[in-house]
């Protein structure tokens, strides 16, 4: 996906237009303000995660310093700095979800999937991390599969969605 060379050149001409029409959305000069949305789309790109070669061709492109694009991904926890699973799931444990019964969701999703919060199921397809809130405290306890919500869990739906889940 990266290239050496020209700023043209350090993504795809699909990529750059994903880039792009990004940035186009902020004032002229300030294309450092879509570093998120452009975090999103390679970290898509590359098959999950951000390597950080990928993050310093994000920072050339957008003109701003490298260590800038790694403390918006470091904060975040919707970004992955290693490898992880094709499906990530990000089990709430904040105190909504907690006194909501999320210790028996997570306790369902680590029997199910044989891995603990914070690791990847043998065939790489899953990915189990613990978050503090994803804000919707109102469905609580809840998940999130990739970029969907599941709200209101039990032990049971927690079993008939991991069902549906893709290999």
């Amino acid at each position: 996906m990266i290239l050496t060379g020209t700023k043209e050149q350090l993504f795809t001409a699909e990529i750059r237009q994903k880039l792009d029409e990004w940035i186009a959305k902020y004032p002229a000069g300030q294309s450092q303000s879509a570093v998120i949305p452009c975090l999103h789309i390679l970290q898509d790109e590359s098959e999950g995660w951000l390597p950080q070669d990928v993050m310093d061709a994000l920072a050339l492109y957008l003109g701003m310093p490298a260590i800038s694009v790694y403390e918006v991904a470091t904060f975040y926890t919707m970004f992955d700095l290693k490898p992880v699973g094709k499906n990530k799931i990000n089990v709430c444990t904040n105190i909504s979800c907690m006194l909501n019964g999320s210790e028996d969701v997570v306790k369902q999703l680590e029997l199910r999937l044989d891995v603990k919060l914070g690791e990847t199921t043998a065939d790489g397809n899953v990915t189990l991390r613990e978050v503090e809130c994803l804000g919707a405290c109102c469905g609580a306890p809840m998940m999130q599969i990739n970029r969907e919500y599941h709200e209101l869990l039990t032990p049971e739906k927690v079993d008939a969605i991991l069902d549906g889940i893709k290999s």
